[in-house]
């Protein structure tokens, strides 16, 4: 492992404005953005006032686009041409102000410009349905067709800072492509991939009237962006907290909250135990563990438990974590100090409870090491809350049942995988765990951009996102009959 602290060569500071409707707009407060490998300040990001959300808002709400189907998939199809094109670009980017490593941020590029091709691609799918009206002895010779409307109101999208470009883009390629108004807020420790996002977007033939991208303090704009009038629409991917006050907040809005994971990852004794380690580790650590769907437990049957765990060890010891700009790394810093001293803290009170630490639990700064600890008891605070960061605690268990238990005996419900070749656990599985998802032989974040994706419990509303499900949230649906 490398996690040696070298000199990083100075960079010239981003100085960033507000786009409101694609004017670039200054403010003289600002937020200081920085890279969490060195604590350089890497950017400046505005600090908006009221009246600058109040107005982005207010034209977000009065502008009624005449983008065609044609006209809207023609755009994110360029947008993701010109995203794909400017990878590495985005990509360290993206490193710069998250301290995700190279092979990570580069994959997340990948990723947006699939969103914008899924996007692009639904946006020419005519989505009407037809009804015919004389189904019964009351009926009568029509029938009824629906269509798809944009909201009336704007969107407001808030984004956290894990996936810098990649949640971003979900909340927005959709909206484009369903003719919606967007002003976004992106998160002030990661902003910068969205400000860039939103230029390209414009560059692409978007009507800036379409997008807006604000930063600031919560305190003070928060509350404006979830209860303002001109707001239909709130969606919202983070933390379990913020997402309960804006439930609460936004009170007759349409609120689309994908919120925390808790997610396992369950070995069975018939498995490829190889498969379910390499699995395991890629789950847990890949972007420094910071996904809602990473696996923050990993519940192994007693009889294969100790190979499992030796393989698990190997493979994080192989692990190269450090620098993020060097393209050697695997794993860069996690978002910054004080979310690596809590990863430090929890896994000591694990420790002190009586888990085995096997490797890692090293920090400096923002960099923390990945992590293996083994005999965890589910009631520990590692693996009863969620750890969002690069640490794989082992559970070992007896039955499938106690298994089933320990999975839904959290707050969390967004996803989960299985390794087993047997049907009936299998069958078990999916029909008893209490989650969004469950992936067999395979990590629990895997999935298509286009496909269904959210959680129950405490991992959200229950809504789902990916772009077939946030297109059909983002419209009203009108009938209208005729004779036939």
């Amino acid at each position: 492992m490398s996690a040696i602290l070298a000199p990083a060569k100075p960079r010239s500071v981003i100085h960033e404005s507000l786009r409101i409707a694609g004017e670039k707009v200054a403010c003289d407060r600002v937020i200081e953005v920085t890279h969490p490998y060195t604590g350089d300040v890497i950017a400046t990001v505005p600090k908006a006032t009221l009246d600058d959300v109040k107005r982005a808002l207010r034209i977000a709400r009065d502008y009624r686009s005449k983008l065609t189907r044609h006209d809207r998939y023609r755009i994110l199809m360029k947008a993701g041409e010109i995203v794909a094109a400017r990878r590495d670009e985005i990509a360290r980017l993206i490193t710069l102000e998250s301290g995700l490593c190279l092979k990570d941020t580069q994959y997340e590029v990948g990723r947006a410009s699939d969103v914008m091709l899924f996007a692009a691609n639904q946006a020419l799918v005519d989505d009407g349905q037809v009804f015919s009206c004389d189904l019964t002895a009351h009926g009568k010779s029509r029938k009824v067709y629906t269509m798809k409307e944009p909201l009336l109101g704007a969107i407001t999208a808030i984004t956290p800072f894990n996936h810098p470009l990649n949640q971003v883009i979900h909340k927005i390629a959709p909206a484009v492509a369903t003719n919606n108004r967007v002003v976004l807020k992106p998160s002030e420790k990661t902003p910068l991939a969205a400000y860039l996002i939103a230029d390209i977007l414009y560059e692409a033939g978007l009507p800036p009237q379409m997008l807006s991208v604000v930063t600031g303090d919560p305190a003070e704009i928060a509350d404006e962006l979830l209860t303002s009038p001109d707001v239909d629409l709130i969606t919202f991917t983070g933390g379990v907290a913020i997402g309960k006050y804006i439930a609460a907040k936004a009170v007759y809005k349409r609120q689309i909250l994908e919120l925390g994971g808790n997610d396992p990852i369950i070995v069975m004794d018939d498995a490829d135990i190889e498969e379910a380690a390499t699995l395991a580790a890629s789950g847990s650590y890949k972007n420094s563990g910071q996904r809602c769907t990473a696996i923050k437990r990993m519940l192994v049957q007693t009889s294969v438990a100790d190979r499992f765990v030796e393989l698990l060890v190997e493979k994080t010891r192989a692990l190269k974590y450090g620098d993020p700009f060097d393209p050697a790394m695997d794993m860069g810093t996690v978002i910054d100090e004080p979310a690596a001293i809590h990863f430090e803290k929890v896994v000591n009170e694990a420790i002190a409870q009586g888990a085995k630490l096997l490797v890692g639990n090293v920090r400096r700064g923002a960099l923390y090491s990945p992590t293996v600890l083994d005999h965890v008891r589910p009631e520990m605070t590692v693996v009863r809350e969620e750890t969002f960061g690069p640490v794989s605690p082992v559970i070992r268990f007896k039955t499938l049942d106690e298994a089933i238990q320990i999975v839904n005996g959290t707050a969390y419900g967004l996803s989960s995988s299985l390794c087993t070749n047997r049907l009936d656990i299998i069958t078990r599985v999916v029909q008893e765990l209490h989650v969004g998802s469950v992936n067999v032989r395979e990590v629990p974040g895997y999935r298509l951009e286009m496909t269904p994706f959210g959680g129950i419990k405490d991992s959200g509303l229950g809504y789902k996102e990916g772009v077939l499900e946030a297109m059909k949230s983002f419209c009203n649906t009108k009938t209208y009959s005729l004779p036939w």
